[in-house]
């Protein structure tokens, strides 16, 4: 079986975002970089399903040449191989223009199955998954929390709203995206680290750039504000007021 992971290199939470208005996104340069959270929970699903099955785990990232950090990282957890599909209009680029590099990257390969996060930290759109399974023609399933394979079907349990779930079948190949939580991650060992360097990372160039169909129109940071509000009242009245401001307006609880 060929399972094929697909990640994304974003900013680390602790970076001190500066924007670029130019661009509508941040100046890239002096960021420091990491593997997105929920696809490291992809590349993991994907580890474990080759030790039950057998198998090769294919990572692939698209983006400029940065992005082969995060392709290092994840064969030093396991993967077999890595394929950068290299382009630096990548690092803008909407769902669909980077599902379609993906995609085009993936035809030759004939994965059995595709992995991606639910979606990416920095912009979100929990789209490229789908719209790669567009491309690739095959069945897909999103927010997926558990993952059973039985010879050429596969088994997807998905979190609906309202802390319901749903069971699916649905036959190789397939795309699911995967929520994150799902397992325990691992992290790569010295001697992970060292085999890394030998395995393959094969470079491939991104299709030009089709018209895009999705803009960001401009970027901000969020304002930081205080409000203080006074409770009156008796001390239930009181105790009341604050549960409802917790509950509806600060919506901790």
């Amino acid at each position: 079986m060929k399972i094929v992971v697909c990640l994304k290199q974003v900013v680390t939470r602790d970076t001190r975002i500066r924007l670029d208005p130019s661009v509508a996104w941040i100046q890239d340069d002096g960021a420091s970089w990491a593997l997105n959270e929920p696809d490291a929970y992809a590349l993991e699903e994907a580890l474990r399903i080759k030790e039950r099955h057998g198998g090769e785990v294919v990572v692939v990232s698209a983006g400029p040449a940065r992005v082969t950090q995060v392709l290092r990282e994840a064969l030093a957890r396991g993967a077999d191989r890595a394929i950068h599909v290299d382009g630096s209009h990548l690092a803008t680029a909407d769902a669909f223009t980077t599902a379609s590099a993906l995609a085009s990257a993936l035809r030759d390969e004939q994965p059995d199955l595709v992995l991606t996060g639910l979606q990416s930290d920095d912009q979100g759109f929990a789209q490229v998954g789908v719209v790669l399974a567009e491309y690739l023609g095959t069945t897909h399933a999103t927010i997926v929390v558990a993952v059973e394979l039985h010879d050429r079907t596969l088994r997807v349990k998905r979190e609906l709203e309202g802390g319901w779930f749903q069971w699916g079948t649905m036959p190789l190949p397939a795309v699911i995206t995967v929520q994150s939580g799902i397992n325990q991650l691992r992290y790569a060992t010295l001697k992970g680290v060292m085999a890394a360097k030998k395995k393959e990372l094969r470079t491939v160039t991104a299709p030009p750039p089709a018209a895009a169909t999705q803009r960001i129109v401009s970027v901000a940071l969020p304002e930081r504000t205080k409000q203080t509000r006074m409770l009156s009242g008796t001390p239930a009245e009181t105790a009341g007021q604050l549960v409802t401001a917790l509950r509806d307006v600060a919506r901790v609880i």
